[in-house]
This record gives structure tokens, C-alpha cells and sequence, in this order.
């Protein structure tokens, strides 16, 4: 079995060794695959950690291919990392022109204001997939806002059959996190669980 490195491991090690050394499974320890193409995850930037020697977890979700972030946070909510994408990105090895960050906000522990929200988020998940991209979807904790999303794309995607298909698919995945001990579940409100169960796909326009 491969053994994950420690920060301390990775903040002293190359770009070309970072990259060789990532963990693919699970880049950090509260995250999970949804599906082969879209991690969930919480929220993945430290502002304490904001130095040349540090390692932060967008470092290893960079280095486990993801290449389009969703973060559902709200403006002030969290310290931004957006702008320290392309600084990440660089110091990595990567073309930061093949990095996207897409922000949707939604409030915490609420659902969004209409479903026509979530086809947006929806048709920008089928646009990667569609060009074999890896994305990373977070909110604060990756447990609320984050596990509807999810469930919503396992739906849209057709990896769920309905709603309440995708929410045992995420009570499955949820069970390996770490932080599952102290938030037993995803979604984390009735209200989140409602959405995913009501969630209806709709055919999306392709994208040019």
C-alpha cells in the first residue's frame, strides 16, 4: 500500500518529486471520489500556511490532477485562495492557463435559491467531463453545501438513478472521510437532502 507523505515531506521536496510522490486515492484526508472525474472535498486553503516552505491541501489536490475548482463558499466567508492559484500552480510545475476556478455561493448550511443555480454548477461539471478534466467541489467542511452539489451531478450524470440513489452513493463514499466521526452525514441538512431527492436533470446545451 502507498504511504502518503507528510506537509514536511512535500514542502521540502521538487515539483518533479511532489508529482512523483501524490497520492492519487485521496489526495487529503477529508475527501472523497465522487466519480473519476470529480473529488469533493473541504475547504482547501490555510491562511497561516501562506509561506514559500508550506504545503497546502490545494497543493495536493494540484498534484492529484485537479484542474477546475467549484468552491461554493460565499464572499468573506473564507480567506480567499483564488488569488494564490497561479502562484500555487507555478511553484508546482503546472501551466497555471490549465488551472479554472468557478465560484458559486451558496449559503451554509442552505440550499440554493433555485435549481436553475445548480444547472449552471451542473453545466460547468458536464463541460470537464466532456474535456476529460478533473474537478475538485468544496464548500467550508465539503459536508453540506458540497455533498448537494455532488448529489445532484451523480443524478445529472445519470452515476444515480434518482436522488435517493445518490444520497446512499454519498453515505457510502462519506463513511471513509476522516471528519465523518464528528459530521455523520452528507448532505448535512433535511433541507440539503430534499433538494438532491427532488433534483430532476435537465438536458444541457453543449458547450462550444
Amino acid at each position: 500500500m502507498q504511504r502518503q507523505p507528510s506537509y514536511k515531506q512535500l514542502a521540502r521536496a521538487s515539483p518533479r518529486e511532489r508529482t512523483i510522490t501524490s497520492v492519487v486515492s485521496r489526495p487529503i484526508p477529508n475527501s472523497y471520489w465522487a466519480t473519476p472525474l470529480l473529488l469533493a472535498c473541504e475547504y482547501p486553503w490555510t491562511p497561516s500556511l501562506n509561506t514559500s516552505r508550506s504545503v497546502q491541501k490545494i497543493d495536493l489536490l494540484l498534484l492529484a490532477g485537479i484542474r477546475t475548482f467549484i468552491d461554493l463558499t460565499e464572499s468573506g466567508e473564507l480567506s480567499p485562495y483564488a488569488p494564490h492559484l497561479s502562484e500555487c500552480v507555478t511553484r508546482l510545475g503546472i501551466d497555471p492557463r490549465e488551472v479554472e476556478y468557478h465560484n458559486f455561493p451558496v449559503r451554509d448550511r442552505c440550499t440554493p435559491a433555485s435549481v436553475d443555480f445548480v444547472h449552471r454548477i451542473m453545466r460547468v461539471l458536464a463541460d470537464n467531463e466532456r474535456r476529460g478534466r478533473i474537478t475538485a467541489v468544496h464548500c467550508r467542511g465539503g459536508i453540506g453545501r458540497t455533498g448537494l452539489v455532488v448529489g445532484c451531478w451523480l443524478v445529472e450524470s445519470g452515476a444515480a438513478q434518482d436522488g435517493p440513489q445518490a444520497l446512499s452513493i454519498i453515505a457510502r463514499e462519506w463513511q471513509t472521510v476522516e471528519k465523518c466521526k464528528r459530521y455523520p452525514c452528507s448532505p448535512e441538512t433535511g433541507g440539503q437532502c430534499e433538494f438532491v431527492k427532488n433534483f430532476v436533470p435537465r438536458s444541457m446545451p453543449s458547450v462550444a
